[in-house]
């Protein structure tokens, strides 16, 4: 098997001498401006083993920009954590820390939710 069908397994052939195969294209998330942004902060504790994370979510963009944000925040905070799927983990409860944060970078929009 070439290389260029290893990229279609699990495809459907056709006889037709017309066809002709559409790759699948990665579409590239567009990454909305801060001030768009809507953000929301909150502690989370479900499913931690008891341990407090600072959760941002909402977050409409492409990983990398996500990442970026995350880095960030990990470091003003000085803490871990993690930035995928829309969402920030920032190890510990950093709630009030992330939100003014957050503000001054921009995402003006940004709610904090739950009464922690």
């Amino acid at each position: 098997m070439n290389k260029k069908n290893k990229q279609r397994i699990n495809v459907v052939y056709s006889t037709n001498p017309n066809f002709h195969y559409e790759e699948a294209s990665e579409e590239q998330a567009t990454t909305l401006l801060p001030n768009q942004q809507k953000l929301y902060v909150s502690i989370d504790r479900k499913q931690r083993a008891g341990k407090e994370v600072t959760l941002v979510e909402g977050f409409v963009g492409s990983d990398d920009d996500l990442k970026e944000l995350g880095k960030m925040l990990k470091s003003k905070c000085g803490v871990g954590g993690s930035a995928k799927d829309g969402e920030i983990l920032i190890q510990g409860s950093f709630k009030q820390k992330v939100f003014d944060l957050l503000v001054a970078a921009g995402y003006s929009q940004t709610k904090q939710k739950g009464g922690n």
